[in-house]
C-alpha cells in the first residue's frame, strides 16, 4: 500500500483510541525498504484513568521509558471534521493543533479509528483473521469493514492506480431495520427509549444492554443491571434466556447491516469484522444467524453468498499499523 504522506520524523508514537481503551505503540526508526514498520512496546491504557489524551500519551511514554517522539499518529473513535475533536463515546475533547504543541510533536496525524483499521487490512496475516462463509476475495475489489466495540465503526477500502484509499464515514449511525416481527418489537422498545435507533444502539457494548433490556420488557420480566460483559457471558454459558436472545439479535442485526454495507460498496474483496465483541462470541457467533442475514437480500442473495467475511482476531490492534501508514514514509 502506498503511504498517504511523507516526512514524518522518527521516533514515532502510534495510537488506537477507543471509548474504553487507548492502545499505544512505538516505532523507533524507519523500516528497511519494502518492509513494514516495527511497532514495539504496545500497551493498553484505560481511557477512564486519564483526564485527556495528552495525559494518556505521557503516561505511556513514562511506562516504556522513552523520550520525545518526533511524530504521532492515531486513529480515534470519532469523526475528524476540523481542529476540535470531541469524542462520541468518551469525555475527551481537544484541539489537534493544541495537542501537537502540548506534546512537542513535529508532525501529528489524526484519523478515524476505523479508517486506521481499514488501512491495515491488506497487511493482515492469516493468523489474524478467520473466514466465516463465502468464497475467495477478489483482488483489488472494494473491501468493507465494520466492527462493534464501545461503538460501531464502519469503513472500507477502494483501490485505484495510486493504491488503496480508506473511507472515512459514520456508517454506525445509519437507521437500524427489522427483518421480522420479533425484531420489529425489539426496535419499537428501543425507539421508545431513544427515538432514533441507529445501528450502534444495538451493535455495541451498550447496544448489548439495550437489546437485553428490550427483550426483558417483551417477556414482561424485570431487567437486571447488567454490564455488556455480563450479557455476553450469560449468553455464552446459557444461564440467562434473555441474554441469549439479546446476543442472538445482536448477531442477526450485525449480519443485516454488514450485508447492506457489502451491497453499498460492492465489496467483492471481502467484508472484515473488527471490534472486540465478535471475537469473544466465538462459536456462538459462527452458529448464529449472522451469515443468513448477511446473504438474505432477495435477488442479490447469490451475489452476497460469494463474498467472504473475515473476523479480525489479532493479538495486537491492527489499527496501530494503520496509524503508522497514515504517517507515511520519509
Amino acid at each position: 500500500m502506498k503511504p498517504s504522506a511523507p516526512h514524518a520524523p522518527y521516533p514515532r508514537l502510534v495510537g488506537d483510541i477507543g471509548g474504553t481503551n487507548a492502545r499505544f505503540g512505538w516505532i523507533a526508526s524507519a523500516p528497511a525498504p519494502g518492509e513494514e514498520p516495527l511497532i514495539s512496546d504496545v500497551h493498553t491504557l484505560p481511557t477512564a484513568d486519564h483526564a485527556q489524551l495528552a495525559d494518556a500519551a505521557r503516561a505511556y511514554l513514562a511506562r516504556i521509558g522513552r523520550g520525545q517522539p518526533g511524530s504521532m499518529a492515531f486513529g480515534i473513535a470519532n469523526p475528524i471534521t476540523g481542529d476540535e475533536v470531541r469524542m462520541t463515546n468518551h469525555h475527551w475533547s481537544f484541539s489537534l493543533s493544541g495537542l501537537q504543541t502540548e506534546l512537542g510533536l513535529q508532525r501529528l496525524v489524526v484519523i478515524n479509528d476505523f479508517t486506521a483499521l481499514a488501512l491495515a487490512l491488506p497487511s493482515l496475516k492469516a493468523h489474524d483473521i478467520r473466514q466465516l462463509g463465502g468464497g475467495m476475495a477478489r483482488a483489488q475489489a472494494p473491501i468493507a469493514l465494520l466492527g462493534a466495540g464501545t461503538g460501531l465503526g464502519v469503513s472500507g477500502l477502494i483501490h485505484s492506480a495510486a493504491g488503496w484509499t480508506a473511507l472515512a464515514g459514520e456508517g454506525g449511525h445509519v437507521t437500524l431495520a427489522a427483518t421480522d416481527d420479533r425484531e420489529a418489537a425489539v426496535l419499537e422498545q428501543m425507539r421508545r427509549a431513544f427515538g432514533h435507533v441507529s445501528a450502534e444502539r444495538a451493535l455495541s457494548g451498550s447496544g448489548l444492554v439495550n437489546l437485553y433490556n428490550a427483550v426483558c420488557h417483551l417477556h414482561a420480566a424485570a431487567a437486571q443491571p447488567l454490564s455488556p460483559a455480563d450479557v455476553t457471558q450469560r449468553a455464552l454459558d446459557g444461564s440467562d434466556a434473555a441474554c441469549v436472545e439479546a446476543v442472538e439479535h445482536f448477531c442477526a442485526f450485525l449480519g443485516n447491516v454488514a450485508g447492506n454495507l457489502a451491497l453499498t460498496l460492492g465489496s467483492l474483496g471481502g467484508v472484515y469484522l473488527g471490534g472486540g465483541i465478535v471475537p469473544r462470541l466465538g462459536a456462538f457467533f459462527d452458529r448464529s444467524k449472522f451469515r443468513q442475514r448477511f446473504e438474505s437480500k432477495g435477488r442479490f442473495e447469490s451475489y452476497l453468498a460469494a463474498i467472504p467475511v473475515f473476523v479480525i482476531d489479532a493479538s495486537v490492534s491492527p489499527a496501530l499499523a494503520g496509524a503508522a501508514r497514515a504517517l507515511g514514509e520519509d
